[in-house]
């Protein structure tokens, strides 16, 4: 069977999964001011239409981390397209801190609700199962909790309400015919698919077949049910990685970490990596 290609979101049919030409048109069917789940850097990120989404200049973005964000969020912030931020944590791990969400922070640039990685897994988890909240322990004497008026304390549990973003997006290895998408062990990853009203997902290989028929691979799988369509971008979570098909590019996040220290450094790193299409995947 061969799928169909939409050129854009608006396109799609509401009872199954298709595939878009490319990234461009992944960033193209998320709206401004989206509550847009995304995830950490170790995690399969779309980089590919996060560059796309500063091309397209994307504005008031609500950037969800699942449960924490990275060098995705990072560009994102420099480039003016985010108006707040949900999450445990921006950081570029190993390259330090995330500079544009620092001095966004610090210049007031940016509202920002601080959460917990269990609480943000909480919220989503009660959308998926389709309750209003979901109790957490463990957190109810932290300071955290003066500062959430949407956490109510009950007893000694937090309760965590619902989180229903409108898009998450992610990258996989490979998309197959039927529309399912394998993300391996990631199973954040489904937590956020199901608990979102559209998942966009960029993949690197097309995979024959169906792997939900495979019963090697369908542990792996996130169903199409799940998935409102996928894109072809090879390398797509440059300079992230891929299990099994290419590492972090960790002499590129240096170079991203120090260039992004100023605004004016920033700038021409978006100008060589991002904003011009053809200098925005690395070499094969």
């Amino acid at each position: 069977m061969t799928a169909r290609v939409f050129p854009t979101v608006a396109e799609l049919p509401s009872n199954r999964t298709a595939f878009l030409q490319d990234a461009e048109a992944i960033a193209a069917g998320i709206p401004d001011g989206a509550l847009l789940a995304l995830p950490p850097d170790y995690s399969l990120v779309a980089m590919e239409v996060v560059r796309a989404l500063i091309r397209r200049k994307a504005k008031n973005l609500r950037l969800l981390g699942v449960p924490i964000l990275g060098m995705s969020a990072d560009l994102l912030i420099g480039a003016s397209c985010v108006a707040e931020v949900e999450t445990s944590a921006v950081s570029l791990g190993e390259a330090g801190l995330a500079p544009r969400f620092t001095e966004a922070v610090e210049r007031g640039l940016l509202k920002v609700k601080d959460a917990t990685c269990p609480a943000i897994l909480n919220g989503l988890q009660a959308t998926e199962k389709g309750v209003p909240y979901m109790p957490l322990a463990g957190i109810a004497a932290s300071d955290l909790v003066k500062e959430r008026g949407d956490w109510k304390v009950q007893d000694d549990l937090v309760l965590v309400p619902a989180i229903k973003p409108d898009v998450a997006l992610f990258h996989a290895r490979w998309a197959d015919e039927a529309g399912n998408v394998w993300v391996g062990r990631r199973r954040e990853l489904a937590t956020a698919a199901h608990a979102s009203r559209m998942c966009l997902v960029s993949f690197e290989e097309n995979k024959p077949g169906d792997m939900l028929e495979d019963e090697l691979l369908a542990p792996g799988v996130i169903s199409s049910i799940y998935v409102t369509a996928t894109a072809h971008a090879p390398r797509g979570a440059w300079p992230l990685g891929v299990p099994g098909v290419y590492g972090v590019d960790d002499t590129h996040l240096s170079q991203y970490a120090k260039a992004a220290r100023t605004r004016e450094g920033f700038q021409r790193y978006l100008e060589e990596w991002v904003l011009t299409p053809r200098k925005s995947t690395s070499p094969a």
